[in-house]
């Protein structure tokens, strides 16, 4: 029974990284601001390094199956 929530974690984990680093991907490609008084480098580099922890984090808590 302890595979349900590492299950519902890692597709949680995995999802909103994918999901920002799709966005962040789309917001750059196009030319517009990531986030609204930041610079654009900086909040794409952050978005990204966050996108990629989400995603590895996903990763980890199906590996914990």
């Amino acid at each position: 029974m302890e595979s349900g929530p590492a299950i519902f974690a890692g597709t949680a984990f995995a999802l909103f990284g994918a999901a920002l680093l799709l966005w962040t991907g789309v917001r750059v490609a196009h030319g517009r601001p990531v986030a609204q008084g930041v610079a654009t480098p900086m909040a794409a580099t952050l978005t990204t390094i966050f996108g990629i922890v989400f995603l590895l984090l996903g990763v980890w808590c199906f590996g914990r199956l």
